[in-house]
């Protein structure tokens, strides 16, 4: 999984599986393009991944969260819950606001 934290006035945590960088996703109106200027961090474990959201989920950050493994990762994390998984052409994804 690929994460990326961009520093602004809130923290953005923006974590995708590493096969979906680089792509759009479209279903409709909807549209999920997983641009590399975004998401594209630091490559990391499933369980760094874990840790490193555990930590932000005290803080006030907002979190992007696109794919299996890493939707995976977010539930098991406590960021979120399965009910606030959405999906775009069978590719999950989420957003949190802490």
């Amino acid at each position: 999984m690929f994460v990326n934290i961009i520093k602004t006035y809130r923290n953005i945590v923006a974590v995708c599986d590493k096969e979906l960088l680089g792509k759009k996703f479209e279903e409709g109106i909807f549209q999920l393009d997983v641009k590399e200027s975004f998401y594209k961090g630091e490559e990391k474990s499933k369980e760094k991944v874990i840790e490193l959201m555990k930590s932000f989920s005290d803080e006030d950050a907002t979190f992007n969260i696109v794919g299996e493994k890493s939707v995976a990762a977010a539930i098991e994390a406590g960021v979120i819950d399965k009910e606030s998984v959405g999906e775009i052409s069978n590719i999950p994804f989420a957003l949190v606001l802490m």
